[in-house]
């Protein structure tokens, strides 16, 4: 058999890295190698078409083992099982209660309690924790900043009524001023130093963590990969200082400080940073010195993005959600929580909660994710891509600490301008087309209609809104925002305009347009009428009359619209919203003779249907 192999193998002699690019040079036809196929990333690297064992060359990444030090390859090393997690907003403790028993045993057993501060009692933990076995689960809690400490030793209280074993309490209490501040724009920072107070009241459980770097809540305003790993690390290392200054040792330190990551759709990148994030992390807490190297070790939960979301054609929120807890699971996070698909539009009902629980459900029980450490391991292409990131986030790491650190980073607004920046960019590149939403500026729903489905916005739930904001915040306007207030704005406003085709002359060129001009307007609600195509102008202009067209857009070939787009416009021109599909040659002569309106794919989409909607009354 191993003769076989061999004899195979033989068979194919290697090709070298030159001859891959001769080969590649001579498909391009002339075509720049570097324009059209290296993608420069947001993050300011750029990524090859193709990787190669050399690629690999002086990369340190696969040195080590999972389970070794800097835990690049993950901080387990017999599986990769995760906890898969549900929050529940806590109204009613009672209610909670049956509701967690319920889900642990429909697969969870990870739970997120949002508890209300005000009902904060030793009777209210009993009640939400009732017959729940706190050994056997990860528990993670969230209160307002100001009473997590209380929250802290109510729960040290319950577990040792119930004579728990410390070692084997898993979860965390969710103490971080730093998110609030960038939430809310308000100075908290005064409360930073109840940390230490939380760490030592924790310090008996060794696995139970209670300092939260919340940087999903940079994911979710739209930062770039390598902005929310570089913050992340500039956050996790000002809490470190803190406590190790307020005298915590480093070790004990370093082993209560939780990373909450979000997951964008980017796969093969959040894998990368995953990885680098917990070679990174080791490499600050080493520098501290502590005691056990196994300090260094980061836990890390993550959570699906809601930056993607969309309210229309909620079901490929699905597909977002799958792909992102997916690369979290290969990357060996520890936990991870899969937002419900509709979320953006309403509070999740048991259905959509149960397919969140199955999403990760599959990959554990189907495609057994669970069982293989650090799957991306000698990837070509991910450990260059771990080495990238890390390099990046890194230079934002110092920047961040050469300024004087996470605090007076976001107290100088610098965090916010930064990831605003990411967020209005990100936002122009979805008014293009840069970056896909499908269904929602690409491929849209034609038939859909919101049907009193409006956005949900974000609240913290913990109140204290009596002081002014002291700073800026984060914008947390998703990507599909400005597209769904365009829709609905047309929905509320009680009108449907008909955007009609008119299809005329080269078979491919017209139906190509017919579809691209389609799914350009049906962004906006519009409802489409396509058409097989037209003899003449004037046959197509009766029938766009007939069917009551708010807009026409001509589809032809670039050489025929000389021909065809001017008398059609002349036919039209006072009854319709009159648009050419396409940029062609002839534009200055069409817009001469009176023709206003061209779509086609250097179009600002979300502008123009913005104009449209201006122009056909819609307000």
């Amino acid at each position: 058999m191993a003769d076989s192999k061999e004899k195979l193998f033989s068979d194919f002699p290697p090709v070298s890295t030159q001859e891959w690019m001769d080969k590649i040079q001579v498909d391009l036809k002339g075509a720049d190698y570097e324009k059209k196929l290296v993608w420069k990333t947001n993050e300011g690297f750029k990524v090859k078409p193709f990787y190669r064992q050399e690629d690999l060359e002086g990369l340190k990444t696969t040195d080590g083992l999972p389970g070794q030090y800097p835990y690049l390859r993950g901080i387990k090393k017999d599986d990769n099982t995760w906890f898969i997690r549900q929050d529940i907003r806590v109204d009613d403790p009672a209610e909670a209660n049956a509701k967690a028993l319920d889900i642990l045993n429909k697969g969870i057993d990870s739970l997120g309690f949002h508890v209300p501060a005000k009902a904060l009692d030793a009777d209210f933990i009993r009640t939400l924790l009732k017959d729940i076995c706190c050994e056997c689960i990860e528990l993670n809690f969230t209160t307002c900043q100001r009473h997590t400490l209380q929250l802290a030793e109510l729960l040290v209280a319950y577990f040792k009524e119930k004579g728990y074993d410390p070692e084997k309490i898993q979860g965390s209490v969710n103490f971080d001023p730093i998110s609030k501040m960038l939430q809310k724009g308000k100075d908290l920072s005064g409360i930073v130093a109840k940390g230490a107070e939380l760490v030592k009241v924790l310090a008996p459980f060794p696995k139970f963590r209670c300092i939260a770097v919340n940087s999903l809540k940079l994911n979710n305003a739209g930062a770039y990969i390598y902005q929310e790993l570089g913050y992340a690390l500039a956050w996790g290392n000002y809490y470190l200082n803190a406590l190790v200054e307020a005298g915590i040792p480093v070790d004990l330190a370093a082993r209560k400080i939780k990373f909450n990551f979000g997951i964008s759709s980017n796969y093969f990148m959040e894998i990368a940073k995953f990885r680098a994030a917990r070679m990174l992390w080791a490499d600050i807490v080493k520098a501290y010195g502590p005691t056990e190297e196994c300090a260094c070790k980061m836990v890390a939960h993550a959570e699906t993005s809601t930056f993607n979301l969309t309210l229309f054609d909620a079901h490929v929120n699905l597909l977002r959600t799958q792909t992102e807890a997916m690369s979290a699971a290969i990357a060996g996070v520890n936990s991870i929580t899969v937002t419900p698909f509709d979320k953006v539009y309403e509070t999740p009902n048991e259905f959509s909660e149960r397919i969140a629980r199955n999403q990760q459900l599959l990959l554990k029980e189907e495609a057994h994710l669970n069982r293989i450490v650090d799957a991306a391991g000698g990837s070509y292409y991910i450990e260059n891509l771990t080495v990238a990131i890390a390099q990046q986030a890194w230079n934002l790491f110092l920047e961040t600490e050469d300024a004087g650190g996470m605090l007076a980073a976001i107290q100088q607004g610098t965090v916010q301008d930064t990831v605003n920046a990411s967020n209005k960019a990100r936002h122009e590149a979805v008014s293009k087309r840069k970056e896909i939403l499908l269904g929602t500026n690409q491929y849209p729903n034609f038939s859909e209609r919101a049907e009193g489905k409006m956005p949900v916005s974000c609240c913290c739930g913990c109140g204290g809104h009596e002081n002014e904001a002291a700073f800026a915040s984060l914008n947390t306007d998703r990507a599909a925002s400005e597209f769904e207030a365009l829709r609905l704005q047309m929905e509320h406003s009680g009108k449907r305009p008909k955007a009609f085709m008119l299809t005329i002359g080269n078979l491919a060129m017209r139906q190509a347009r017919a579809q691209f001009s389609c799914n350009f307007l049906a962004c906006a609600g519009y409802e489409v009428i396509d058409n097989l195509g037209f003899a003449t102008v004037e046959e197509g202009a009766e029938a766009a009359l007939k069917a009551q067209a708010d807009i026409v857009v001509i589809c032809s070939s670039d050489d025929e619209y000389a021909q065809y787009a001017v008398p059609a416009y002349e036919l039209l021109k006072d009854k319709v919203l009159f648009i050419v599909a396409g940029a062609p040659a002839c534009m200055e002569e069409l817009k001469a003779a009176g023709i206003e309106n061209f779509i086609h794919v250097r179009c600002n989409v979300l502008e123009t249907l913005k104009s449209y909607n201006e122009k056909l009354g819609i307000k």
